[in-house]
């Protein structure tokens, strides 16, 4: 016999901070366990008992106030995955089957990027819930080979990876690519979606035991960005692997500010440089010399459903596992996890744990 379906669903959401609070101006807005009822599913909506869902740098800068559209009472997060308990129609196939959440909405596969909502403390909603209403059509099954918990640290930033990675940057079999700033979740799975294509990774990070961490998952080597050589430093690894002198084909970068002047010289010509962050400075510096060299700047944000689907698929055939740093247990360890996501110190995604790790 069935368990009867909830009638309620805890969420951790953003609310503005208490005066009393001492983090206020580090932090104007809370994390704040609400409960609601569950509306009643509509013909194409779901129940999605939410089993993990994942840390990505947007709740940090949605608790600091440095998002658009932030919204009081909307959930955190934009990464979920669990299982389907109800649906709005009859005799629905996905019923009782394992899914995770599309992080995006209105994005469904124009390649050019319309305007689209992401979830997590916005007017879209977000994924920190025990349970979730949500459209059908916005959920996708989950690969047979990953638990709620690895499946819950691939979406957002495994679509970002591969839009960067495989639709912007085009890389090949053979190429050689250039990831900074490894560590985070997208900079992980872009390196891993490189090395199942077949091309030589070559990374960047501030601090060696995670440059380390990247070769062990089969990255050529890295260099420490805090040394001013640093790009020489890649080309004299990539000199020793080839035993000539060769050239980067693409640079995937999150941080922004110098790295095209910094790089260009180990560039190729109509070599690409994909960025998706800006951790290091809010904007980039192109000169006459990029221009000359027919080098390309291409801007990578999030990705279409059908990016999503693509990378959905590429990761199960190729068996892929997106790299957790920490679990965490239930919203009562939530603020350890923004904690954890300022600080830098993790090597993969941060995860809560809510139910059974199902696979």
């Amino acid at each position: 016999m069935s368990s009867p379906l909830p009638l309620t669903q805890k969420s951790l959401t953003v609310q503005k901070a208490v005066d009393s609070n001492p983090d206020k101006d580090r932090y104007p807005f809370d994390a704040v366990v609400t409960e609601k009822q569950i509306a009643e599913l509509k013909p194409n909506e779901l129940l999605v008992k939410i089993n993990a869902v994942g840390f990505n740098h947007k709740d940090v800068w949605v608790r600091k106030g440095q998002y658009p559209a932030i919204t009081v009472g909307s959930p955190y997060g934009g990464d979920g995955a669990g299982v389907v308990i109800a649906s709005g129609s009859s005799n629905d196939d996905l019923l009782h089957k394992r899914v995770f959440l599309n992080p995006s909405k209105g994005w469904k596969s124009n390649p050019d990027g319309p305007e689209f909502g992401i979830l997590g403390g916005t007017p879209t909603g977000g994924t920190f819930a025990d349970y979730l209403v949500v459209e059908r059509d916005l959920v996708i099954p989950s690969p047979d080979h990953l638990g709620d918990i690895h499946v819950a640290a691939f979406p957002l930033g495994g679509v970002t990876a591969w839009r960067a990675t495989v639709i912007n940057a085009e890389v090949k079999p053979g190429q050689n690519v250039l990831i900074t700033g490894i560590g985070g979740g997208v900079a992980l799975l872009a390196l891993q979606y490189c090395i199942s294509i077949g091309a030589n990774v070559y990374v960047t990070s501030g601090k060696p035991e995670k440059i380390e961490k990247a070769i062990a998952l089969g990255a050529k080597g890295g260099a420490n960005y805090k040394d001013k050589d640093w790009p020489k430093h890649i080309a004299e690894l990539m000199e020793k692997a080839s035993g000539k002198g060769t050239e980067l084909d693409a640079v995937i970068d999150s941080g922004g500010g110098p790295i095209f002047g910094q790089i260009s010289k180990y560039l190729k010509t109509s070599g690409r440089l994909v960025c998706y962050g800006m951790t290091a400075a809010p904007s980039i510096t192109i000169t006459m010399r990029e221009v000359l060299k027919n080098q390309k700047f291409l801007g990578s944000t999030m990705g279409s459903q059908k990016d999503l689907e693509d990378a959905t698929a590429f990761i199960a055939k190729h068996r892929i596992v997106p790299v957790v740093s920490h679990v965490l247990q239930g919203f009562e360890s939530a603020e350890e996890g923004f904690a954890l996501i300022e600080r830098g110190d993790q090597f993969g995604k941060v995860v809560i744990k809510l139910g059974d790790d199902s696979k």
